[in-house]
């Protein structure tokens, strides 16, 4: 029997890192605010050392921005930024989807999605429209994540930061379309095809041209 994987303990940084993504991430720090370590540590009650090391993380993830010699700032974001986290989500999803067929994983890598579109679909059709958007998230991450590739899981991971900063700056949070899950269930069942070229076409069809759903008045979503 092998032997169990030690549990990773959820350090202090890591706690902060969580706390401040979630609060710039709600609005709390506009684009291009400075944050300013004193006061963040007497608002969160921790030491600086800590402090500095989530916010660290966070420059990494791109959601703060490091500038010499004058500190640490939110980052502002505006339609070039949100074409480009597509374009480096495509790139990496395409990849894992790649490999993923290499491999010959698709059937067990498309059950594994199309259970998360079920979720997403109940979730949507009860009005839960946060739990659908949380599960487009975790839909794409599982998809990345199942090409085992520790590298591409971190990379996607800034990606994902990203977008979500991109939503919440340029449209005030995340919007779901009606016809998302469908859409989800779409891709799931291109992987399980083993069709590369349908998989691909599939995917470049769901990310295609986000800025056009930003300019629409009413807003429908995008993953």
């Amino acid at each position: 029997m092998a032997a169990p994987s030690p549990i990773e303990r959820v350090t202090l940084p890591i706690q902060i890192a969580d706390r401040l993504r979630a609060d710039i991430l709600a609005g709390l720090y506009p684009g291009g605010a400075q944050l300013l370590e004193a006061e963040l540590a007497l608002t969160f009650g921790v030491s600086r050392g800590p402090l500095r090391e989530a916010m660290q993380r966070l420059v990494q993830e791109g959601l703060l921005r490091s500038a010499p010699h004058r500190g640490v700032f939110v980052t502002e974001v505006d339609e070039d930024d949100l074409l480009d986290v597509f374009f480096v989500r495509e790139t990496l999803e395409t990849a894992a989807i790649r490999k993923i067929c290499s491999e010959g994983r698709q059937g067990i890598v498309a059950d594994a999605l199309t259970e998360i579109a079920e979720r997403m679909d109940r979730a949507l059709k009860g009005g839960d429209t946060a739990a659908g958007g949380d599960l487009d998230f975790e839909f794409h991450r599982t998809l990345v994540d199942a090409a085992e590739s520790d590298r591409l899981s971190r990379t996607y991971a800034t990606v994902q930061a990203e977008t979500r900063l991109c939503l919440h700056r340029l449209m005030g949070g995340y919007r779901s379309s009606k016809d998302l899950a469908e859409e989800h269930f779409r891709l799931a069942k291109a992987i399980r095809s083993q069709d590369i070229g349908a998989i691909e076409t599939e995917l470049q069809q769901h990310l295609s041209n986000p800025a056009r759903y930003l300019r629409k008045a009413g807003g429908t979503a995008f993953s």
